[in-house]
């Protein structure tokens, strides 16, 4: 059993009728879920987030971060 999971809800991702967890028979189902959430989450929310998915064990995890959180980090790892 594969899995897709948003591990952080922000509020357009609450408001937008999407599913938090879903579970799948094949691995590239739920790739392919998980990847046109992504998409779709990337394109139609406000852009205070940046989206991605990473996979774990069977499971793919969709994640956000602030790209603008660290727009001025000099790129080795200490701004973090």
């Amino acid at each position: 059993m594969y899995k897709v999971v948003v591990s952080n809800q922000c509020g357009c991702f609450r408001t937008s009728g999407l599913k938090a967890h879903q579970e799948f028979e094949s691995k590239d189902d739920a790739l392919s879920t998980a990847i046109e959430m992504k998409d779709k989450m990337n394109s139609d929310f406000c852009s205070k987030h940046e989206f991605e998915v990473q996979e774990m064990f069977d499971n793919f995890m969709i994640s956000f971060y602030d790209p603008r959180k660290n727009a001025n980090c000099c790129g080795n790892g200490c701004c973090s």
